[in-house]
């Protein structure tokens, strides 16, 4: 077979030569790399840092007050002694027997305020005429009498008359509220005053004092 390579292209023949040209820029790298020039660093060209240690401020702690002062001790009492010898006045002592001529001087006490009881104008169980108010009713008509002088000027209506019922039902201190004359209110007095006990009322179980009010009608006929 033909050869058709130009020979002078032919590297094979310079493989030898560039072989030795490496090695030598090799050896010559490595020569000038260990004769190189080192400086020497000290100290004095190098920058220093100066580091300032702070004392850490030490806080006292918190200074406590002082206990209070212990109170003053009680006063004591210092007893004297009387020597045996020593002499006493004589102390008088009047005479207290009492004989006729002895006067006596009384003193008398203060008068206590007796408080009056309360008097009630509500209570639980009201003041009860005996029999109801049926027989309140027919006393009444029984024992009113039209006075003459009212019914002369031709006066009627009705007197409003108030008492107290007392703890026993006895009726007292009556009055009259509101009349119309003619004699008519005193009428009405004296029948109420006339009452026969009542029925006692009652707050909470026990009789107490009641004020009641009554209308007293006067028609003529």
């Amino acid at each position: 077979m033909e050869n058709r390579k130009n020979p002078e292209a032919d590297l094979e023949k310079r493989k030898s030569s560039f072989l030795l040209i490496g090695l030598l820029c090799a050896l010559s790298m490595t020569l000038v790399a260990f004769e190189w020039a080192k400086f020497d660093r000290t100290d004095s060209e190098m920058g220093t840092l100066d580091l300032e240690f702070l004392e850490e401020e030490v806080i006292p702690p918190s200074a406590t007050p002082p206990p209070p002062p212990p109170p003053p001790p009680a006063p004591t009492t210092v007893l004297e002694i009387v020597e045996d010898d020593e002499e006493i006045e004589e102390v008088e002592i009047e005479d207290t027997e009492v004989d006729e001529e002895t006067i006596v001087e009384v003193i008398e006490a203060p008068e206590e305020n007796v408080e009056e009881e309360q008097i009630f104008t509500i209570v639980e169980e009201m003041p009860q005429f005996p029999g109801g108010e049926q027989e309140l009713f027919k006393y009444l008509g029984k024992q009113m009498k039209y006075p003459q002088m009212a019914a002369d000027a031709g006066i009627s209506g009705v007197v409003y008359v108030t008492f107290v019922v007392d703890k026993d039902g006895k009726v007292k201190d009556s009055k009259v509220l509101r009349g119309i004359g003619g004699g008519c209110d005193e009428e009405a007095l004296r029948v109420v005053n006339n009452m026969p006990p009542w029925k006692p009322g009652k707050q909470r179980g026990k009789a107490v004092r009641v004020q009641y009010n009554l209308p007293i009608r006067f028609t003529l006929k």
